[in-house]
């Protein structure tokens, strides 16, 4: 009684369990159909769309509506390169304004450069001529008998060098005496009388002036007759 009692209830389990199989089975069947009618309804709108831009709507002719969508092709062709194009000037225009500005600071850097050395040199120039200044001055108080002497020689030789040097520099003595005083060149410290030249003349020069490539390093101290 025992065993028959077991397997009667083994029996009523073992349908439970495999009709919880086909109702499994069916739930995944359900859900792959459904899946499927998805993708198939998805295409299918795909389908329709491309349909929808290839046949013409009913009732129009084939050949005025295919003018008409290579029409409005060649449009959204040209508005897309009109768009580059407008593109294109816009970088274009933006290079040259850049290679503009770049030659602009070049300029600027030259002369800018320039000015700097030009301050420079003439500023070397004006620590210079004082020196050719005390030549100036020591070969002048040397006696006619001495001036033969090797060491005045020497001074003299080394006092000209200096003067060609300067001169290759660009510096120049400004002239002054018998010159129509100038007051851009000439500094009138007095004025005297002259038999031999007008008044306004530059009689007298006190100190040598002089230029740096056209530009005054210092200007001439002079005596001009009244």
């Amino acid at each position: 009684m025992a065993e028959q009692e077991v397997r009667t209830e083994t029996e009523q389990e073992v349908p439970g369990t495999e009709g919880s199989a086909e109702e499994n089975t069916e739930a995944r069947t359900a859900e792959e159909t459904a899946e499927e009618g998805g993708t198939s309804s998805e295409t299918a709108t795909e389908s329709a769309e491309e349909e929808t831009e290839t046949v013409p709507p009913e009732g129009e002719d084939p050949k005025t509506w295919a003018e008409k969508r290579a029409a409005k092709k060649q449009a959204k062709l040209d508005k897309k390169s009109q768009g580059y194009k407008e593109q294109i000037e816009q970088l274009e225009d933006k290079v040259k304004r850049q290679l503009a500005e770049f030659e602009n600071f070049r300029n600027r850097t030259e002369k800018e450069k320039h000015a700097m050395f030009e301050t420079g040199a003439k500023s070397v120039v004006e620590k210079i001529l004082p020196v050719v200044d005390n030549f100036e001055r020591g070969l002048a108080t040397v006696p006619e008998d001495r001036k033969e002497d090797p060491f005045v020689d020497g001074m003299e030789r080394i006092y000209k060098q200096l003067l060609t040097e300067l001169e290759n520099m660009g510096v120049k003595p400004i002239e002054a005496v018998g010159k129509e005083f100038d007051p851009n060149l000439h500094n009138a410290v007095m004025q005297v009388e002259s038999e031999e030249y007008e008044s306004g003349v530059v009689a007298q020069e006190l100190q040598r002036g002089y230029t740096y490539r056209e530009s005054v390093v210092r200007h001439s101290m002079v005596a001009v007759v009244q």
